[in-house]
């Protein structure tokens, strides 16, 4: 049976154990993270599809089904599994999207490295992977194409199945053209993204960089724009937009631009922080600090995530401070990210020698003053420490959305009063009224707000919290899935894009804001 909707994403839907000799398939643990967002639609849809790879030592006859049928708490879905060799996904994920793309997309111009890329295995990883969805889908089916590691299967799919209804949602920052245009292959990238009915983005800033760079490499022409909801704009901000474009016009054709930035799970975290079990792993983290306060940051480990800068950031507090040795500690949870690759490797034997440079200089046998955590923790573990920690500081240098903000803010419960240090940088702080701002390239702006957080009144950082619990509430995991089948549904039922169009689209970014269904 095809499918009404078919998700491309490289990621499988579910983790993969061994249980008495045999593989199974199982659901994620955890009801946060970019995979059970996306499955948040699922349940929602009368049949739709996954598209994802899996490692095969011979893909032309893989030791595994293509294609499996799955049921889990979200739903009954289609699995199609796209054998890839190692070196397939290594040349395809690990080189040309980890070393060429990621650091374009960040802003890190002197890290891109082109030399190891071969573009003809990413044009063929795309090109299987646009067959497996052509395959899977209904002819008129929405494809919803995820993120910059797919950045050619929507033009492969006019191809393949011009019938469809294809969605690109981009879950990294887009880049302003000048930093964008470094990519050699940046006409044939755009031009495939100019082929969908729509392009996503979390906040407007990517959605302007989208349309600048579609305007200056395919001669594509502004056809609607709105000015940015108040709800998403923080005046003066690094990522701030007093416009949002809503479409653009190419060869005759039109291309909606949608700005839905993704929410987490708020009230599972509200329960979950609730439950007595976690309460008693609080009470338990509180004892263990004996009076000190609690400076929590919470990543993966990537030099885009500003971890090295947040412990020069302690050090120096520590430094200046020294009325602050033995009353308050950082603990830093980075999480190993893709292994094998030098760059990540480096960062993270950083971050170790920091670790141990700052307990050795200014720890004791009663105080060690950086706790270093470098594998994912549990949520319910997790939101125990977000809910004893006095300071949460997110500060990548450059981050598309970061949903571990909102976490800290659903941890919370009512009447919290930790505070939140949020980068300039990060999507999120267009989203949150609240937090502390800052720049994370300035010594001066760091220590100023580890400083201000640390002596902020009660009062303050009540308030404070309140207003970001708020934010944080209005952008949900179900708020954001019901804008996006809302979306869905008026691709599908138009054949012209018109005035009344853009009146619904309008309507729509209003109501999800308002957080009312769309």
């Amino acid at each position: 049976m095809k499918s009404d909707l078919v998700i491309v994403y490289h990621r499988a839907p579910y983790e993969e154990a061994v249980e008495n000799g045999e593989t199974v398939l199982k659901e994620h643990a955890s009801p946060n993270g970019i995979v059970p967002t996306l499955k948040a639609l699922i349940g929602r849809i009368d049949h739709a599809a996954w598209v994802a790879w899996k490692e095969a030592a011979d893909p032309a006859n893989p030791d595994f089904e293509r294609v499996v049928e799955i049921s889990d708490s979200f739903g009954t879905y289609t699995v199609s599994r796209l054998p890839l060799t190692a070196e397939q996904v290594r040349s395809f994920y690990h080189q040309t999207s980890k070393e060429a793309f990621w650091p374009i997309l960040h802003g890190f111009k002197e890290r891109y490295n082109y030399d190891p890329v071969d573009w003809p295995t990413f044009r063929a990883v795309n090109w299987a992977f646009a067959e497996a969805a052509a395959q899977e889908a209904a002819d008129d089916a929405v494809v919803w194409v995820h993120d910059y590691n797919l950045w050619l299967v929507p033009g492969y799919l006019r191809q393949l199945k011009p019938s469809v209804r294809v969605a690109f949602f981009h879950h990294t920052p887009f880049p302003a053209p000048d930093m964008f245009n470094v990519l050699p292959w940046r006409k044939e990238i755009v031009d495939s993204l100019l082929t969908c009915d729509a392009v996503g983005f979390h906040v407007p800033r990517y959605a302007q960089n989208f349309m600048a760079v579609a305007q200056a490499l395919a001669g594509a022409r502004p056809l609607a724009d709105g000015r940015t909801d108040p709800r998403l704009t923080r005046a003066g901000a690094a990522l701030n937009e007093a416009s949002t474009p809503l479409a653009l016009a190419v060869d005759g054709r039109t291309v909606r631009i949608d700005t839905t930035p993704v929410g987490v799970n708020f009230r599972y975290i509200e329960e979950l922080a609730a439950a007595p079990a976690v309460s008693e792993k609080v009470a338990a983290l509180r004892a263990g600090l004996d009076g000190a306060k609690l400076v929590l940051s919470v990543s993966r480990t990537d030099y885009t995530k500003g971890n090295v800068q947040q412990l020069e950031a302690f050090e120096r507090l520590l430094k200046r401070r020294p009325e602050l040795h033995g009353r308050v500690r950082f603990m830093l949870v980075s999480v190993g990210a893709t292994r094998g690759m030098s760059i990540y490797e480096d960062v993270q034997q950083r971050i170790e020698e920091l670790t141990g440079r700052i307990n050795g200089a200014f720890g004791s046998f009663e105080w060690q003053p950086v706790s270093l955590i470098s594998t994912a923790i549990p949520l319910p573990e997790l939101v125990a420490y977000y809910r004893v920690a006095d300071v949460a500081a997110i500060t990548p240098l450059a981050d598309g959305l970061n949903l571990v903000a909102s976490e800290f803010c659903a941890a919370q419960g009512e009447g919290g009063r930790g505070v939140l240090i949020l980068s300039e940088f990060a999507g999120a702080a267009v989203l949150l009224d609240g937090a502390i701002p800052v720049n994370p390239f300035s010594n001066a702006h760091m220590d100023r707000a580890l400083d201000q957080a640390l002596a902020m009144e009660t009062g303050e950082a009540e308030d404070r919290m309140a207003r970001l619990r708020a934010c944080a509430r209005r952008f949900t995991l179900e708020a954001w899935a019901e804008a996006t089948l809302g979306g869905f549904a008026a691709l599908r039922a138009s054949t012209s894009v018109d005035e009344e169009t853009f009146a619904l689209a309008r309507r729509r970014a209003r109501r999800y804001m308002e957080g009312r269904s769309p």
